[in-house]
Order: C-alpha cells, then structure tokens, then sequence
C-alpha cells in the first residue's frame, strides 16, 4: 500500500502529526512505520492531550521507591519489602467483546507488576456501567464479571476487592478498569529501562496472532454504532500461559540473567522494544523473521502491531543466555533471541532481509506532538438544579427500601462470589468491607488496598470531585485501620478535543492534586482512557461522566489492631464523627429516587479531612472502637444498614440523635464527607469522646445498637428481615432478567 496524507487521517494521525513524521524521517514513511508511529502516537500510549495535566500531581514522597515512568509503581512498607501496585482501563474491548475485554485487562494489569520483580498478590476491579434495565447492558455485566473471574481464578490471584456504579451515562461505553498489588524485596525490583549495547533481546510467550491489531488505536476513539466491527481490535487471553510466564519472569529477575523486561501490551512489539531502549537512550535492531508466529504469511506490519496476549520481551545480560535458556525451558517457554541493544539510538525493524522501518527511537516511544487544548466551563455546571428547588422528600424507610433494591447500593456478593478472594491465604479482611486487607506472611504487618469512584460529583464539580474521590479511598483505607501510603490512577474521560471536556479533566487533576498534597498520597503512576463515548446512528454523541479511579494502597503496621465495618456488640454506642448535614446535593437519593441531576456537590475540607483520618487511625491504634465504617454515597442511612447487616447477625439500631434534626430523610441520606461511622462500647465511650473533643474532632451520638432486627427512630420502624433479602439479592436478581 502506498502511504499518502489520506492513509495516514485513516490510522488516526492528523495532518500535522503526518506533516512531523515525515520531517524526523526526512520522506515518505512505509505502510510499517507508518502504523508504528499511529499507535506509538495514538492518546492511549503518548498522553498527548494528558502529559500537561499529569505533571501537575505529586509523584515524589517518604517512601516512594518508583514513581511514574516504569511498568508500575512502588512504596517502601518497611522490613526491605515494596508493595507494587497499578491501574489500568480495558473499557474499550470490554464494550465489544466483554469477557475477553476484562480478561485481557486483567492478564495486562498482572504483567505489569511481576515485570516489575513483584509477585502479584491481589486483584482489585472498578466497574461503571449502565443502567441493568438494559438486557445489553445485563450482557456486558456478567461478560465482564465472568471474564476477571475466569483470568484471576486460573491464574491464581485473588481478586478481593472493588466496586460497581451503575448510571446511564455508562450505557454505551462501560469501565472496566483493573488493579493488580504485588510484593517483592527492594533489591528484587528490575526496571524497563534497557542497558549495553550488544545485549541480546528475547521473545518468549504466546506467538504472534492477528489479534489486537490496532488495539491502542481503538482505545484512542469514540465507540460508534459499527462498534462490532471492532472485534478484531479485541486481544484473546490464556491465563494457563499468563502463570508460567509469570513464574518464568520471577525466576529470570531472581537469576540476575536479566537486564530488563516488559511485557507486550498496548501497540504491542513496537511499543515494548521502543520503549525499553528509549528509556536507557540506547537503539534496537529486531528481526521480525524470528518472531514466533501463529498465522500464515503475517506482514510486517501486522507481527509489529499484534496485541497477542502473553508475551514479554527481555534483555538478556550478554553471556547469560544459558540461564536465560535454562529457566524458560523449565517453564515450558521456548526462548526466542529477535534482536540486539545498539548505540545509534534508532529503531529498527528487519523483515525478509529487508529493513521495513527505520526510526529514531526517541521520536517514536517519546516524540508525539502535545496538543493544546482550550478549556472551556460547561453550561450546564451554571444552570444545574438545587436539590431544594420543588423537591418534596418520602419517608427514610420508603426511600431506604427503594435504594437497597438498586444494583447501585445492593450488595454485590453476585460479583465477588464468583472470584476466588482466599486463594494464597493472604486475606484477612474479604470483599464487601470498605477495603480488603491482605497480610505480609512472616510479618506482623498487613497492607489495605481499594478503588473508588465517583463520576457523578465530577460531573457536578470536577474539582471538586477530583478531592473527594482521592479522599473518600483515602477513607476506605483508614475505615480498616491502615496509613494511606500512596495512588494509582485510571482517569477516564470523554474526548479531549472537546473544551468542555477538557475543562473537566483539567478541574478534576486540580482536585486530586490538591488532595494528594493535604493527604500525603502521591501519585506512583496509572493510566489515562479518554474518548469514552458513544456516537449514535444519528451522529448524538454521549460521553461518560469524567471518572477518575483511584487505587490506594495503605499499611497497617499491626494487623491484630485491623477494624471491620459491622457491628458487633448489644447496646455499643453508635456514633457520626464528622459534621451532620441536611443537603442532599449532589446525593444519589435524588439520582435515584427523582432521576434528576441536581447539586451542588457535597461540601469538602480537606484540613478537616485529614484531621479526621488521623484521629480515626490513632482511636484504632488504642482499641476504642468496636466498628468503623465510612460515611460516602446514600448517607449515614446506608452506612448504617451496612454496618447492621454486613456480620451477618441479626442487630438492630436504636436512632436517638443528640443534635437538632428538621428532617429525617435529608439528615439520614445527606453524603456528607469527612465523616466516619463508629461503634463503641460503653467502657469506652468517656475516653473516645475525651480522645475526640482534644482533636477538635465533631462527633455526634446517634443511638445505639439493639438485639432486634430493626432500626427504629420513636414511631418510624423499619424491619430488618425483608431488607436483608432485598439487599442481599436484588443485584442478582436483576442481573438475571
């Protein structure tokens, strides 16, 4: 194929992207170079519209060890140990193909952390989807759920925590975004970054397929209504190869055989060899021939583009390929030696004894335009509804029972059930709390781990909800008695071009910088999904609301000391710490129960925040609390009746508020932040007001916890048993129209 102006605006290049690559090359590129530039310069792999934005976070910290710019991130937990951790998106293939899509996502986000040198320990998933009204969007749930399940299950990593949203916003381009955490030894940490020219570079993993051709390409553009036509863009996954060449990748990094390693995700070989060298300044020569290859007659073109699943490349130390072939044949991997380091910094690619491409490394893995975009505030964010414009509120019991019967507060047991959360035995706290806490074997230690979201407050205040959406995780992880440590981030967005979508990711970063800073959580890296929307036959395009997931990880120093959210004693205490509120901006009882968009978004100060984790964190430490649970989406109302039923007994709650309320419903279903939701003894309740009243923390008596299966507040009674089985079920229920 000749390449022209119009070949290129088909791979996604502009044409003054086009305009640039012929200048580095100084003529015309081939058909290869060409698809190597449009994926290497595709928004999924060069950030072009997002680089600005993200160097604004905080990336630097006490006990960060690796910082954005590696295949994952990593913190120093003491005792010579890192935890590892990352996030990615798989929104796109999940849309057309949903159980391969999460699949994959899962296999991808697991290659990112034992390229690192760590051992994945456990998998987290954060889930937006549509509305569950819609058999396509029912289908697209249990693909997704079924595919995480399938990959982790067989692989061996428990999957023991995240989270599902469900708004129509997402109905035609869901989020899949997956994390995965791992551990290794500080000196057990390899880089990507390649180093000596003349060092060998291997291929070993599943052969080369026609698969995912273009995959980056189509992460990097709207969903329309020919989105199954995309198929081919969707990658295959084999968990069965993922474990051995995991267990392979292990043993060659504790070898010391290796120079660097990365797996072959996004853009696949081309991006993995750019990369590697780019990143130690250095050039490579690859030779396409000895490539393994599952199809006939594959082009050079299609080898460097292939997003087959379960491949890495490896730079092997020169005169240490023995040891290199030694533990793949072990592993039932056959080594593939398909190039070599060199010194001219320039990416080549030889195929039939012909060079096919010839490019400065730098241009390619580093070199992608920045596009500057105006930003530009939306309309509706000045004409947005208030909550208490004609709105008139039902009762707490009629509003209770109607939002437990929505996926988006039922249980979600139907998901997690259906992931193996105790293989490797490191999990102390299961799915379904606030976060899940996995213990360090031979340690007394134990580390939390969430993802949390929440695109609605960002469409209603980006920057705003930028700050809440790090604090509430930052929440979570305290709820379970652990120091937040530090963030992983997967920021999805509609199209940037857009102004008023680029004002709303640009407000969001603004948010969470501001809360990263306030709470000492820097950011160690993450991933960036934009063009997540969809065009209709009629050319209406809907985007998502702007969602930023968060993954934080946080350390609990003594895991005896770990808190649950449940209660668990007869006539405990029940208390708010925080300040109470009746504004239901901003809140889903509105969303839900009215099926209006109105504000304004929950209020948020992020000095009292932190002053509010820290006193939460030190009460813990001195066992003054018989539960703790955050209060966030639906209010204390759903922050109670999780704490009533998630231990499984039969406790009830007797409301008696020593504070000033004009109405219950707006009281009980307000989100306020910065609040927590804990239950104390009553040998205990003098010393935790003391303890409280000396932080200058606000806390308020609530009522107490009862034997009968009730929450009663005088005359209004609600039963517990009817709600037990509607929240217990209603999801599955659902799911299963």
């Amino acid at each position: 194929m000749q390449v022209t102006e119009e070949v290129a605006l088909e791979h996604g290049l502009t044409k003054n992207e086009y305009a640039a690559i012929k200048s580095i090359l100084n003529r015309t590129p081939t058909l290869t170079e060409l698809g190597i530039f449009s994926v290497m310069w595709s928004e999924h792999c060069s950030y072009k519209h997002s680089r600005p934005l993200l160097a604004t976070l905080p990336v630097e910290g006490e006990r960060v060890l690796q910082g954005p710019g590696e295949n994952a991130g990593a913190v120093d937990i003491g005792e010579g140990l890192a935890l590892v951790f990352k996030i990615e998106s798989h929104n796109h293939p999940s849309a057309v193909e949903p159980f391969e899509g999460a699949a994959t996502g899962v296999g991808g986000i697991l290659r990112d952390i034992f390229t690192m040198g760590a051992r994945p320990i456990a998998l987290l998933d954060s889930l937006s989807f549509g509305e569950l009204d819609n058999p396509r969007t029912r289908y697209l749930l249990k693909g997704v759920v079924n595919g995480i399940s399938h990959y982790g299950n067989c692989v061996g990593v428990p999957t023991v925590g995240g989270e599902l949203q469900t708004m129509n916003k997402y109905k035609g381009n869901p989020l899949v975004n997956a994390m995965c955490v791992g551990f290794a030894r500080h000196e057990e940490i390899i880089s990507a970054r390649a180093s000596g020219p003349g060092n060998p570079v291997y291929y070993f993993g599943n052969p080369t397929g026609r698969d995912g051709i273009h995959g980056a390409t189509f992460a990097s553009e709207e969903l329309g209504e020919d989105k199954e036509e995309k198929r081919p863009s969707v990658q295959v996954g084999d968990p069965f190869t993922e474990k051995l060449i995991m267990e392979a990748s292990l043993e060659l990094i504790a070898s010391g055989c290796l120079v660097s390693i990365q797996d072959m995700g996004a853009a696949g070989l081309t991006c993995s060899a750019s990369e590697m060298a780019e990143k130690g300044g250095l050039g490579i020569t690859i030779d396409l021939d000895k490539v393994p290859q599952r199809a006939k007659n594959m082009t050079s073109y299609e080898i460097m583009l292939s997003e087959s699943q379960e491949r890495m490349l490896a730079v092997c130390q020169a005169g240490k390929e023995d040891v290199l072939h030694r533990i793949l044949k072990k592993w039932e991997l056959e080594p593939c030696k398909i190039g070599y380091l060199t010194d001219d910094k320039l990416f080549r690619v030889n195929h039939k004894s012909q060079e096919v491409a010839c490019i400065p490394v730098h241009d390619v893995a580093e070199g992608a335009p920045v596009c500057e975009v105006s930003a530009e505030k939306p309309a509706y964010v000045q004409t947005m509804p208030t909550y208490n414009e004609g709105v008139s509120l039902e009762s707490w019991q009629d509003a209770l029972q109607r939002l437990v019967a929505h996926p988006h507060f039922a249980s979600k047991r139907w998901i997690y059930e259906q992931y193996d959360y105790m293989v490797q035995t490191n999990t102390v706290v299961r799915p379904g709390q606030d976060a899940a806490l996995l213990r360090l074997k031979d340690s007394d230690k134990a580390v939390s781990v969430t993802t949390d979201t929440n695109g609605y407050y960002c469409y209603l205040d980006p920057e705003k909800g930028g700050k809440i959406v790090v604090a509430q995780a930052a929440r979570n992880c305290v709820a379970a008695g652990a120091q937040p440590l530090a963030v992983t981030n997967c920021l999805n967005f509609g199209n940037p071009e857009n102004p008023e979508i680029y004002w709303q990711f640009q407000e969001v970063i603004k948010g969470m910088r501001q809360a990263c800073q306030i709470l000492e959580t820097p950011v160690t890296g993450g991933n960036v999904s934009l063009y997540n929307e969809t065009r209709s036959a009629e050319g209406k395009v809907e985007a998502i609301y702007p969602t930023p997931v968060i993954g934080m990880v946080g350390l609990l120093e003594n895991v005896a000391r770990y808190m649950t959210a449940f209660f668990k004693k007869e006539n405990d205490g029940i208390y708010l710490v925080g300040k109470p509120s009746e504004n239901l901006g901003g809140s889903q009882y509105l969303k839900i129960l009215n099926g209006e968009e109105r504000g304004p978004c929950p209020e948020i100060d992020l000095q009292e925040e932190r002053k509010t984790q820290q006193f939460i964190l030190r009460a813990i430490r001195k066992e003054l609390f018989s539960s703790v649970h955050d209060v966030s989406e639906g209010g204390i109302m759903i922050a109670l009746l999780e704490s009533l039923l998630w231990s499984g007994k039969e406790w009830g709650a007797l409301l008696q508020p020593d504070c000033s309320v004009k109405n219950r419903t707006a009281f009980l279903f307000s989100e306020i932040q910065s609040s927590f939701l804990v239950s104390v003894g009553r040998d205990k309740e003098k010393d935790f007001l003391e303890q409280a009243d000396q932080a200058q923390v606000p806390v308020v008596y609530l009522g107490k916890v009862t034997e009968k299966p009730a929450i009663c507040w005088e005359d209004d009674i609600l039963h517990l048993a009817e709600m037990r089985s509607l929240y217990e079920k209603a999801l599955e229920n659902t799911v299963a129209q």
